[in-house]
């Protein structure tokens, strides 16, 4: 992910299988694949990405959710 220091060890590993999951959903995966995100257009990570965060918005509104509104 980012190349800066790393704060949530966990939290990075989760990304990376949710950027593989979400890769998949697209059917990207083959692609990523053969050639390697380095080598994937800019619209192909984009959609990648535009579905992670959507994802990720979806997790914490449940979260939210289930918290009645609180964020910890």
């Amino acid at each position: 992910m980012s190349k800066g220091k790393k704060l949530y060890r966990k939290a990075e590993d989760q990304l990376e299988s949710l950027k593989e999951e979400v890769a998949e959903e697209l059917h990207l995966d083959d692609d990523i694949e053969r050639r390697g995100y380095e080598n994937m257009t800019t619209r192909e990570v984009g959609k990648i990405g535009g579905n992670m965060v959507k994802k990720m918005i979806k997790y914490a509104e449940k979260q939210m959710d289930e918290k009645d509104g609180k964020i910890d």
